[in-house]
């Protein structure tokens, strides 16, 4: 009896993209069609980013609209542009049909203004006002998130009527799990649980089980803003209300998980001084582009460190171990105020912080600055003096490691906050101001007290 073959979800996912890749390419619709219901979407449109163009005709040409409208939705902006440019607006708008009208949005906002023009002229007119309204708030706000496909009842309803409502509304939804109650001039009142309209009675009204309390945003709100919402209080979903407490949208987890990733993200490559546009695909010219900016910021710091050190040329001159030595104490303090730039960043994007009444924490990062100060210059005192035989030597790393950590910490707290207050992204490059404050400091800092010990040090 042979032994059975065992594959791995891998091993079966990349065997099922080549196959349906196979498909396409004989032009078999019906196997093509088939393969897809083996492949979730996100798969496949990772898959697809390596398809040569030819692929991706044949992909357009043979997949059914529902299909395609999937993919769609799950496809990065440069494969939904390939993809769209390979449908005329006829087959485009069948597609949108089975597509969420905040997804219609963001592929309408990718493509150029004469294209997103046609495909809107040729909606119809309550499908054309609605897109229109989402295009015109920013993709970074309440308003650029939001969806209407929700479903929202009037407060007098019973549970009975309300309950066939959800049974004919809740197809065409996004959102069943949640219920948005109204009042009569359709201002946001409340929330039902689906649960406990199930198990409530016919004839209770929805007020009578709504929840009252009811977090909401505004459409201008910034989407980090409502991300933050959604964490704090664990809602499955946020409602978007005009100045009138009216209904006009909701945002899905869904969607805030995208947010908390493109945050992350954004910071993460701010902080080394990059921009967010910027990706692997990226050509030469504009990588170049966004990089050079804060290089030559860069260099501008590293030139004050530069200046400092040729101020006390003098001073290395007589004592080359302090050129060997002096690199120690910029390199600890900027790790140093690295984590808290981090501490500090982390806490500013989840709303913990604001520069008016910081200086607790301010002060406090400068002392766990100076403690780890003491602790690291006491280890590399002892090391260098015993290296070069110079007990002196050794003091001065200690106080330059001291006052410079101190420095350190007190810096990684209040760049970022300064640049919130400026109304900039606190981690906007941070790290490269505080290399500079750190460097340029550290250097001072120790050939200063090695002017002051030479004589003890020739």
């Amino acid at each position: 009896m042979g032994q059975e073959t065992k594959y791995s979800q891998e091993e079966i996912l990349e065997l099922r993209q080549t196959q349906f890749a196979e498909a396409l390419r004989k032009a078999d619709a019906a196997k093509a069609n088939e393969l897809y219901e083996h492949i979730h979407p996100v798969d496949l449109a990772e898959a697809m980013e390596d398809w040569e163009e030819e692929l991706l005709s044949r992909f357009c040409g043979l997949l059914e609209d529902e299909k395609l409208a999937e993919l769609l939705e799950e496809a990065d902006e440069k494969l939904q542009v390939e993809l769209i440019h390979k449908l005329d607006n006829s087959r485009l708008l069948k597609i949108f049909g089975f597509m969420q009208k905040d997804d219609i949005v963001d592929i309408l906002g990718n493509l150029r203004i004469n294209r997103r023009k046609q495909l809107i002229d040729l909606m119809r007119a309550g499908e054309r006002k609605i897109i229109t309204e989402l295009l015109g708030y920013d993709e970074d706000t309440a308003g650029g998130l939001m969806t209407t496909a929700y479903i929202a009842l009037n407060g007098q309803l019973t549970v009975g009527a309300a309950l066939r409502k959800i049974k004919e509304i809740g197809p065409k939804t996004e959102l069943i799990e949640t219920i948005f109650v109204l009042n009569h001039q359709k201002q946001l009142v409340g929330t039902a649980d689906l649960r406990d309209i199930l198990i409530a009675n016919d004839t209770d009204t929805l007020s009578s089980i709504s929840e009252e309390q009811v977090i909401y945003v505004e459409p201008e709100t910034d989407q980090e803003e409502v991300s933050l919402l959604v964490s704090k209080y664990d809602l499955n979903a946020i409602p978007v209300v005009n100045k009138r407490q009216v209904l006009l949208g909701i945002i899905t987890v869904d969607d805030i998980i995208d947010v908390i990733m493109e945050e992350h993200t954004e910071d993460m490559l701010q902080l080394a001084g990059v921009s967010k546009e910027e990706t692997i695909d990226s050509t030469i010219p504009e990588s170049v582009r966004r990089r050079l900016p804060w290089l030559c910021v860069n260099l501008i710091t590293a030139f004050l460190g530069s200046f400092a050190i040729k101020s006390f040329e003098h001073v290395i001159a007589q004592v080359v171990a302090l050129s060997a030595t002096m690199t120690i104490v910029t390199g600890l303090s900027g790790n140093s105020g690295n984590q808290t730039l981090s501490v500090i960043i982390r806490s500013l994007a989840l709303g913990e912080l604001e520069l008016k009444g910081s200086w607790k924490l301010i002060l406090k990062q400068a002392a766990v600055g100076l403690v780890d100060g003491i602790f690291m210059g006491i280890c590399t005192g002892v090391i260098v003096a015993m290296i070069y035989d110079n007990f002196y030597l050794g003091c001065i790393i200690f106080g330059a490691m001291v006052c410079n950590m101190m420095i350190a910490g007190l810096s990684g707290a209040l760049i970022p906050l300064v640049l919130k207050a400026l109304k900039q992204d606190p981690a906007l490059a941070s790290s490269i101001f505080l290399t500079g404050v750190t460097d340029v400091l550290g250097f001072f800092i120790f050939l200063s007290l090695a002017r002051v010990f030479l004589p003890f040090l020739l």
